[in-house]
């Protein structure tokens, strides 16, 4: 396990994070490699399957080069099963004390999910300047973000859901935009077929983005 100072400190190493769902373990590993290829380097591997976990673990422990984080976290049991994977950092959909104190005693850094200006005031309350917005889209995506730079000044995003290689840009445009999550760079056909070179070629061009 790579250990990091905060999640702020992610998006120095690329623009965007993939948001990875792995359905077989035996891909975890090799898909990984085709990311971390193509320039891609923070990887977030949601648990949204039965396999995540050891996932996380696989990565965690065969490819060092890479600093993978576990998402979809809900519970306080989720960060505990996260930290104990190997899982470097961890994402959650939104925002409660529960998880953010279990992520906190278990030293394991927390980008929390936020969608409105009171969850942003609930996180800004708990510490927490560097946020996921989700799901970005969804939820208002460029407008909102502009809209919360105002009373937001302070406060950081990394806007997650509905962003794809062509809307990117738009987001990483922002000034309060470090960094977006984005489900593109692994599409489930390519990570059935194993096609890792066009993984790989993903990668590359998500690299690329630059606000």
């Amino acid at each position: 396990m790579t250990a990091i100072k905060d999640t702020l400190s992610l998006a120095e190493h690329g623009p965007v994070i993939p948001v990875i769902v792995i359905d077989r373990v035996e891909d975890a590993v090799p898909l990984a490699r085709a990311l971390v290829a193509g320039g891609v380097k923070v990887l977030e591997v949601t648990l949204r399957t039965p396999v995540a976990l050891e996932a996380i673990a696989a990565i965690a422990r065969e490819v060092p080069e890479a600093l993978v984080g576990a998402g979809t976290l809900r519970t306080s049991a989720d960060a505990i099963a996260a930290k104990k994977a190997g899982a470097s950092f961890a994402v959650s959909p939104g925002f409660t004390m529960d998880v953010a104190g279990a992520c906190s005693a278990h030293f394991l850094p927390l980008l929390p999910g936020v969608s409105t200006a009171s969850e942003v005031m609930m996180a800004s309350d708990a510490g927490f300047r560097f946020l996921k917005l989700f799901p970005a889209t969804a939820v208002g995506g460029t407008s909102l973000l502009k809209a919360l730079a105002g009373p937001f000044p302070d406060v950081a995003f990394c806007p997650t859901g509905g962003i794809t290689v062509q809307t990117a840009p738009d987001f990483l445009a922002l000034p309060n935009v470090k960094v977006c999550g984005g489900s593109w760079l692994t599409p489930a056909d390519a990570v059935k077929a194993g096609d890792w070179a066009r993984i790989t070629q993903l990668a590359k061009e998500a690299s690329a983005l630059r606000a």
